[in-house]
């Protein structure tokens, strides 16, 4: 679903905001084929770690790389990394 953004008021604005042209997408899939590779060993940590946490929800990072590929048709996010975060 795509939703339209807008900026906030001011007082003083650098451009004219009425709409010109043909509406675009500007979602990440409408030009690109996606790929995500998850390392199994971040995929065993989290799931561990989330075994091992009490509470039913938590909070944690997972970290990685975003790449074009050469021919510049797919993108590849390479998640390689965890981070459990902290309570306070």
């Amino acid at each position: 679903r795509m939703v339209p953004f807008s900026f906030p008021l001011s007082k003083c604005a650098l451009w004219d905001p009425v709409p010109m042209g043909d509406v675009i997408g500007t979602h990440i899939t409408y030009y690109r084929n996606p790929r995500i590779c998850l390392v199994e060993k971040t995929l065993r940590l989290a799931y561990r770690h989330a075994k091992q946490n009490e509470k039913k929800s938590f909070s944690c990072f997972l970290l990685g790389t975003l790449t074009v590929e050469e021919d510049g048709e797919g993108i590849t996010l390479t998640v390689d990394r965890f981070d459990p975060g902290r309570e306070v």
